[in-house]
């Protein structure tokens, strides 16, 4: 089989397999087609692809020539007009909110996978990108903080008199919440985290972090390890709580989301009007809503003397290793559909298979899109 690798629209400086992935892809008897300059800001050269065994091609031919595409954000319409019928391509959809897209790539008879949307099983953790690119998004959501906070994140003792740390609240204890954990008690500052899963209270501790408790939160082991909705009597005791830490805090890094659901709003305007002028808020839900109710995706706004970043694609300031970890867990999926000889073999009894994949043979198969439409 033949896999291209397609180059990234403007503002997105990963791509989805550096040339030691494509090296890899080669060993396994696939041929490998990549679109020129597609690592170009990912600080991979073509020259390189092409010692990895892959041919350089302009992107039409990279599509006309290969059995399944990949690319990290989802296709353009004039990149869906290119495809074949019959043709793959493994993306991040987001096909929860971008219904119409897998419509049209029904439509068109291309065999997608969502890589968003890979079952939470133990089998999949070495293939869940939402976890890898989760991790480059904690740390980075901290060292912006720290670059932009006016105070110094750790405590010092200094002939001028002592420097007390920053407070920081972060907002969800998932993979990103646990690395802005990790990443800003390296760094020296005090974090209190509000999760409503009770388990990860023993991970944030772990890692140095202060856990605040709202007693009465539903806790659904069934969920793969999201977070669910919860109910209005435990929402109004969760907002107090939120608002009082959230006054304190120097920084405050949101990272809360529901799969499939706008992103739960934790921090209300009136709380943010009560913090102190100079702080700084994260939310790296802002592609879902955000947390913050000023949020503003893509954009960073000043709030009553607040910043407010809103900024899901912190991966993309990070794109070297970004794209590697991408790369890694694409290939762990890759795995299950080619075979020894390198031909593709979609084992539709598979789990992980039947799970990321949303359209197939002219017809839509994830049913949670299906409901949706």
């Amino acid at each position: 089989m033949t896999i291209g690798i397609l180059k990234e629209n403007e503002g997105e400086n990963r791509v989805a397999m550096l040339p030691e992935s494509v090296a890899t892809l080669v060993k396994m008897n696939v041929s490998m087609l990549v679109e020129a300059g597609a690592g170009e800001r990912s600080f991979a050269i073509d020259a390189e692809y092409e010692a990895s065994g892959a041919k350089i091609m302009p992107k039409a031919q990279v599509i006309a020539g290969s059995d399944l595409v990949i690319k990290i954000q989802p296709p353009t319409t004039e990149e869906i007009a290119m495809f074949k019928s019959g043709q793959a391509l493994m993306s991040v959809l987001n096909p929860y909110f971008n219904t119409s897209l897998v419509k049209e790539l029904a439509d068109k008879k291309v065999t997608a996978f969502s890589m968003d949307i890979v079952p939470r099983t133990t089998r999949a953790q070495a293939m869940d990108i939402l976890s890898s690119m989760a991790t480059v998004a904690g740390y980075k959501a901290v060292l912006t903080a720290a670059n932009t906070l006016p105070k110094f994140f750790p405590m010092f003792m200094t002939a001028a008199g002592t420097i007390k740390p920053a407070n920081m609240l972060i907002l969800g204890a998932g993979v990103a919440g646990l690395q802005s954990i990790a990443t800003a008690r390296k760094l020296g500052a005090v974090v209190y985290v509000f999760d409503v899963r009770a388990a990860v209270k023993e991970e944030v501790m772990g890692l140095g972090g202060k856990f605040v408790e709202v007693e009465g939160a539903i806790d659904d082991k069934s969920a793969g390890g999201y977070a669910v909705e919860q109910t209005d009597e435990f929402k109004a005791r969760q907002a107090q709580s939120i608002h009082d830490q959230a006054v304190k805090s120097d920084v405050i890094i949101c990272t809360a989301q529901i799969p499939g659901r706008r992103a739960p709003l934790l921090i209300k305007k009136d709380t943010v009007e009560a913090m102190k002028p100079g702080s700084v808020i994260i939310d790296l839900a802002a592609s879902t809503g955000g947390n913050c109710e000023v949020t503003k995706d893509n954009q960073t706004i000043i709030h009553n003397g607040v910043k407010v970043i809103g900024n899901s694609q912190l991966p993309t300031d990070m794109p070297t290793d970004a794209s590697r970890m991408f790369g890694k867990n694409m290939i762990n999926f890759l795995k299950l559909i080619i075979t020894k000889e390198g031909s593709m073999n979609l084992n539709w009894d598979d789990d992980l298979v039947k799970g990321t994949a949303v359209s197939h043979d002219g017809q839509i198969v994830n049913d949670r899109v299906k409901s949706l439409m």
